[in-house]
């Protein structure tokens, strides 16, 4: 069985004593980093998608110029 001890500077966090792992209690918290690694996310792929549609950009400009 498990053995769970609080840490002593964080209310919300717990160590399970057998597997030395720290377990957040804090549901809400956990939500809410959930939804900043999500809006993270949706940035990036943003973000990689602006730089697909320059390159685009930028070799159709090169075409018009030989032309």
């Amino acid at each position: 069985m498990a053995r769970i001890k609080k840490i002593k500077d964080n209310p919300d966090l717990v160590k399970d004593t057998s597997s030395q792992a720290v377990i957040n209690t804090n549901s809400s918290a956990i939500h809410n980093r959930r939804a900043q690694i999500a809006q993270q996310k949706i940035r990036e792929e943003e973000l990689q998608q602006m730089k697909s549609d320059i390159a685009e950009i930028k070799k159709l400009i090169k075409q018009l110029g030989k032309k």
